[in-house]
């Protein structure tokens, strides 16, 4: 009888150890209304995080007795979406812009003076004077500016300053004379400017290149603290991942070693800048792939830009009269290099604004991948189509990329450059949705500013922040919240080969996540641009915190 107790007690010893023995976690993230982006588009209340993936989801109380975690985060019922990834940016280039001019938002020539005025009055050192952001269709008077002004205030030192879009720059002689660009100078691919045949100082395009290789070199410390500060900027906004939209091989070797160090946290999806030395290299040594880091694209450019009138239009310009923009690379050096990355396992993506530069880039890529599948090669910006010239998009070889905020800052201009009937088929998300299945979104920041939530909201309203226009810009090519919140993370994870690692809160994919103060899937309209985020987490780890 004395054994049998003693069995007894051991057995039920074992049942409340066996029935009080959780499985360890991490993280549990509890009371959360949580879009996990799958393919149902389901809410969750609850996910469980272990060594930076997510391994599983579903209730608070299904989760909490399931799991014993170090952590356990209640949120309290607020959003949580996946950690939010722009499909088209310049990480480095923001970072570079903070320690230079800042001429965003200037509204005429003269607060551009007085900017590099001010600059050089707090930098008297300074041998070389860049800016970027100025836009003349913000002026009152609408044209392009002129070097004089500059010569007279700086002629001793080289002054570049980049229009808003990258796609112009207003320089002085000085920088003039150290590029070795005077009047018979002659570049394939933009237009160096003149009035009275004497240089007005206004680039487009290509040799605008020839001034940037004028430019002072960038040391290591200074790439490092433009990398990290343009970071520490883009998470506080909830972005987990990005693409940088042209890097050269040094700043990817050394974006790959700040993220082993630990000194970058955000996953960079970063495309090679093209140039020979960045092709030799990486088609030799193959893709560059870590958890944090992908290597294996080729930004091209076909054309320029529609507000500096360098992109390529099939008819000319509406407002200036036999002038169609122009083609930035030649097409045979285009088809050529289309050809060699076909033969890789690199993707092409190619920057084209008008539809004759869509139309040159659809073309050779459709050519080129009929009897292919999953090559997943992109158009970015996708700007100005053709109406017969969506149907090359299929969602698995050709995908668009674009960034729905250009379209609500272009369209103040947009139809005086392309006419009534040619501005129906431009910044045309909705019908390249329908044709191709699926679009990344991005920012292009920062031409554009950083925060995904005005891309958010230029997607589903097509309006600026005052309400204009009352029913939106082309209102038929709105998103809706669903699809721009999938082309935020899911599919920009897809135009990535990224989709199975990231992109929603699903088993097995990193613990990247943010949680916000209100639901943009719900709020009203236009209060979507108030939407703040108070956490972001990457890897599980906390990356950052509202204060």
């Amino acid at each position: 009888m004395k054994y049998l107790v003693v069995v007894l007690f051991f057995i039920l010893n074992l049942i409340v150890v066996s029935c009080n023995t959780k499985e360890q976690a991490d993280l549990l993230v509890t009371n959360a209304k949580a879009y996990t982006v799958d393919d149902e588009f389901s809410i969750a209340e609850a996910f469980a995080i272990s060594d930076g993936k997510i391994i599983e989801v579903g209730t608070s109380s299904e989760l909490t007795n399931k799991y014993s975690a170090e952590e356990v985060l209640d949120v309290d019922g607020k959003t949580v979406l996946p950690g939010l990834i722009d499909a088209h940016a310049h990480l480095y280039n923001l970072g570079l812009k903070l320690s230079r001019v800042d001429l965003d938002g200037t509204q005429s020539y003269a607060e551009v003076i007085v900017r590099l005025q001010e600059f050089q009055k707090k930098y008297p050192e300074t041998k070389y004077i860049i800016g970027r952001g100025w836009d003349q269709n913000d002026w009152k008077t609408k044209e392009f500016p002129t070097k004089d002004t500059l010569d007279i205030l700086f002629p001793d030192v080289p002054v570049a300053l980049t229009r808003v879009d990258g796609h112009a720059m207003i320089v002085n002689q000085s920088a003039l004379d150290i590029a070795e660009i005077n009047e018979s100078t002659e570049i394939f691919g933009g237009e160096i400017q003149k009035k009275n045949g004497k240089l007005t100082g206004i680039l487009i395009d290509n040799p605008m290149a020839t001034v940037r290789a004028t430019f002072p070199d960038i040391d290591k410390e200074a790439q490092t603290k433009a990398l990290q500060s343009a970071e520490e900027i883009a998470i506080s906004l909830g972005l987990t991942s990005l693409v940088d939209a042209g890097l050269n091989s040094d700043v990817i070797h050394l974006i790959d070693e700040l993220q082993k160090s630990g000194e970058l946290k955000m996953r960079i999806y970063a495309m090679l800048s093209n140039n020979e030395e960045n092709i030799n290299e990486f088609l030799k040594s193959g893709i560059l792939k870590t958890d944090r880091l992908n290597v294996r694209s080729v930004k091209v450019y076909a054309d320029g830009a529609l507000g500096s009138r360098g992109a390529a239009l099939k008819e000319p310009y509406s407002d200036l009269e036999n002038h169609f923009g122009s083609m930035i690379i030649d097409l045979d050096d285009f088809q050529t290099l289309a050809e060699r990355l076909h033969d890789s396992e690199f993707q092409m993506n190619t920057h084209a604004i008008g539809d004759s530069a869509n139309y040159v880039v659809l073309k050779t890529y459709d050519k080129l991948l009929k009897e292919d599948s999953n090559r997943r090669w992109r158009v970015e910006h996708a700007q100005v189509m053709d109406d017969s010239d969506f149907n090359y998009y299929d969602g698995e070889n050709i995908i668009p990329s674009v960034q729905p905020t250009h379209a609500t800052s272009d369209m103040y201009w947009a139809e005086d450059r392309l006419g009534a009937e040619r501005v129906q088929y431009a910044y045309a998300y909705q019908t390249l949705l329908q044709r191709a299945g699926k679009v990344a979104l991005g920012t292009d920041f920062p031409i554009e500013k950083v925060n995904p939530f005005l891309t958010f909201y230029a997607a589903v309203a097509r309006k600026d922040l005052e309400n204009y226009p009352k029913d939106g810009f082309n209102p038929d090519e709105k998103l809706s919240r669903e699809e721009t919140l999938r082309g935020m993370t899911i599919w920009a994870a897809y135009s990535n080969f990224e989709d199975d690692e990231k992109g929603s809160l699903e088993v097995g994919k990193f613990a990247d996540f943010v949680i916000l103060n209100q639901d943009p899937m719900e709020v009203e309209e236009s209060k979507i641009p108030k939407t703040k985020v108070l956490f972001t987490y990457i890897d599980g780890e906390k990356v950052f915190q509202l204060n």
